[in-house]
Formats: C-alpha cells, sequence, structure tokens
C-alpha cells in the first residue's frame, strides 16, 4: 500500500495584478484659416499613445492623434482640409489590484478598446469648429505575486521479481 503525502509549494510568478478600463469623450477644437460655410468630413488619424502607473491604483495614458476636418467656405464655393494635433492625458482607475504583489508594479500594458473616433463635428461661432471625441483603453500592470500549489509525489509502482 503506498501512501500519498501532499505538500505546498509557494512559486512566485509574473502576473497581471491591476486592471481598468474607461470610455473617455472630449471635445476638441479646430480652427480653419478660412471661415467655413459646412463640415464635409472629419477623420482621425496617426493615433500614438503611451502608458505609466501614476498611483497604486492608476494609470495614466499619454499620446496624440490628428484631426482632419474637411469643410466648405466662401459659400460652399471652395473646399479644404485642416490637420490638427491633439494631446491628451487620461487617468485610468485600476478596478482591481492585488494586494498580495511583492514589488512595486513597474510593467504598464495598455490596450486601444476604441480607437479615437470623431461623434459630431459642427461650426462654432462661425469660426471654430468643435470634434467631440470618444476612445476606449483598458490597462494592465504586470507585477510579480506569490502562487500557493499543491504537490503531490509520484508514487514508484515498480515490481521486483
Amino acid at each position: 500500500m503506498t501512501m500519498h503525502h501532499e505538500d505546498h509549494r509557494e512559486i512566485i510568478t509574473k502576473a497581471v495584478c491591476g486592471s481598468g478600463t474607461k470610455l473617455i469623450q472630449s471635445v476638441d477644437e479646430v480652427i480653419p484659416k478660412q471661415q467655413p460655410s459646412s463640415i464635409l468630413g472629419c477623420w482621425i488619424i496617426n493615433h500614438e499613445y503611451r502608458a505609466k502607473k501614476q498611483a497604486v491604483d492608476l494609470v495614466q495614458v499619454e499620446g496624440s492623434y490628428d484631426i482632419n476636418v474637411w469643410y466648405s467656405f466662401q459659400e460652399n464655393s471652395k473646399t479644404e482640409v485642416v490637420t490638427e494635433q491633439i494631446k491628451y492625458s487620461d487617468d485610468i482607475p485600476l478596478t482591481r489590484v492585488d494586494e498580495n504583489s511583492l514589488q512595486d508594479l513597474n510593467e504598464v500594458i495598455a490596450k486601444v478598446i476604441k480607437q479615437p473616433n470623431c461623434l459630431q463635428c459642427s461650426i462654432e461661432d462661425g469660426q471654430r469648429i468643435q470634434v467631440e471625441i470618444e476612445r476606449e483603453f483598458v490597462v494592465e500592470v504586470i507585477g510579480e505575486t506569490k502562487v500557493n500549489v499543491r504537490v503531490t509525489p509520484m508514487s514508484s509502482n515498480t515490481s521486483t521479481s
């Protein structure tokens, strides 16, 4: 009869120790050279970003994108595209934080769920163009943590003749 002996081991591993997601809506302004008659199109390109941990429960995403607005002027007789680079800084709270992490959490992964997108584009005060933007991020913080595992040694079932 073989006796099974169970033991526990602590394993130190890297794991997701904090995560959060946030939908951000902002209003940006573009000032064209000509007085706009109407908006013909608006699109967002060249989105770049980076994330860094700001506090135990907060990640900051900094980035930029270009707003391109196609508009008409001179009573809709001519058109032009105006481009404006926008810089932003979004604070994303971590909704789940592992209290058992062994070290300060430094490695941050940020992923775009929704690329910056134009929700609405309108002419304000006859000259300025207001652009409503929406973007969404998910962030994960990687750190070292301990995992307890149960270890059951292999039993030797070899028989001798």
